[in-house]
């Protein structure tokens, strides 16, 4: 089989593992929860996505504050000695963030020795979910940790700097690999870039582009150069998906004017719009993305081998993709120490895994080849891409009604 047909099939392969979970928007399932221990009495404020509050809803609608406050009082507690301690306050919502809703608890406990915290939220929901706790003493004391379905407790005792300060080198990798695998976002962006290379080598270059880009982010985030605006974020990484797949049809018809003129006009529109007040996302931000989008799309489609510009491009676009974990970060006070460490292994493991699913469906499509399973090229392409614009488009138009 040629390189073509195997990269096809292999695109093929990557839609059907995200097909599953295509309407789920960005990667991660998680939550933070802020906890302070003074003496015998323990305050914790938890902090919700509305994406992850929804799932409380049957209808997947926003879930009123006592659905919320009832779902987390049996969920989130603190014990000592073995022994659940009482509710010092009735538990409230407080005031949050945009899209963010935020919940406050506070406990009475008998004493301070053995205490335990515990927090089960979501998981029976998304197994994968977790949570980043940040644990304040009152001697001024500071630890964070990282709840998950095989980690619901903290306990106290054991606890001196947190996990994210005493993680291994390895769990910063694993970190990354997980992103990865739970990020529809990041795995319809690799989609698109399987469809788009004709050869593995080409495949690869990109891949590593879009990890420099998430790189580059990073480190200037978490060292405070660049500070991401959180809630924009996720409507660009919608807009990359989509852009993409317009550039897949671009290459495959050969015509790319008319295309590139009707992305540019659909984001021109749009900021037109949000100066008369509809929509959320700065108008500046739009009409900046149109002119991108107009040239970006005009050049690559008129050159006969777009190799190298695509890896360029493709590391802007890692750019945006890693705002989404670096604003996730600056939610949290991390070990300054490990700051290096962090990045490190957290980006080895962004390109473990996602080489990972390229080796991973290339066997898939290995197998699939000696199964005499194939379709030509064209079709393949103009199918797959449609379906990226179709769902690049649909999540860049709704977030970028309801940021901010």
């Amino acid at each position: 089989m040629s390189m073509a047909r195997l990269i096809r099939l292999l695109a093929s392969v990557l839609l059907l593992i995200g097909s599953g979970t295509m309407a789920e928007a960005h990667t991660r399932s998680e939550s933070h929860t802020n906890w302070v221990i003074d003496g015998r009495l323990v305050r914790v404020d938890v902090t919700i996505p509305d994406l992850e509050a929804a799932r409380l809803d049957p209808k997947g609608g926003r879930p009123t504050d006592m659905r919320i406050l009832s779902y987390l009082r049996t969920r989130v507690t603190v014990s000592t000695g073995g022994k659940r301690c009482v509710m010092a306050a009735p538990a409230h919502m407080i005031a949050a963030a945009p899209r963010f809703r935020r919940a406050a608890l506070a406990y009475d406990c008998p004493g301070t020795a053995d205490m335990t915290l515990h927090f089960d939220a979501f998981f029976e929901l998304v197994p994968s979910h977790f949570d980043l706790a940040q644990i304040q003493f009152a001697n001024g004391d500071f630890s964070e940790q990282i709840f998950t379905s095989d980690s619901k407790d903290v306990d106290l005792k054991k606890t001196e700097g947190g996990e994210l300060a005493d993680a291994s080198f390895l769990k910063f990798v694993e970190m990354g690999i997980m992103h990865i695998f739970t990020g529809i976002d990041h795995m319809s962006f690799l989609l698109g870039l399987v469809l788009i290379s004709r050869r593995l080598k080409d495949l690869i270059f990109v891949v590593t582009g879009f990890t420099i880009g998430h790189s580059m982010t990073l480190g200037l985030a978490v060292t405070g150069i660049l500070r991401p605006h959180g809630e924009y974020i996720d409507a660009l990484v919608a807009l990359t998906i989509a852009l993409i797949g317009i550039e897949n049809v671009v290459v495959t018809l050969k015509r790319p004017d008319n295309l590139a003129l009707a992305t540019g006009a659909l984001l021109s529109g749009m900021g037109i719009l949000r100066i008369f007040g509809f929509g959320s996302l700065p108008p500046l931000l739009l009409i900046g993305a149109a002119m991108f989008t107009g040239c970006y799309l005009m050049i690559s489609g008129h050159l006969q081998d777009a190799g190298r510009l695509r890896m360029v491009v493709t590391t802007v676009f890692g750019l945006i993709h890693g705002f989404g974990f670096a604003a996730d970060l600056l939610e949290n006070r991390l070990p300054k120490e490990k700051l290096a460490e962090i990045l490190l292994g957290f980006n080895l493991g962004v390109e473990v895994g996602q080489l990972a699913v390229v080796l991973v469906a290339t066997g898939i499509v290995v197998m699939a080849r000696r199964m005499r399973l194939a379709t030509p090229r064209a079709i393949t392409v103009d199918v797959l891409a449609s379906c990226l614009v179709a769902v690049g488009m649909f999540w860049f138009i709704g977030r970028s009604f309801t940021a901010g």
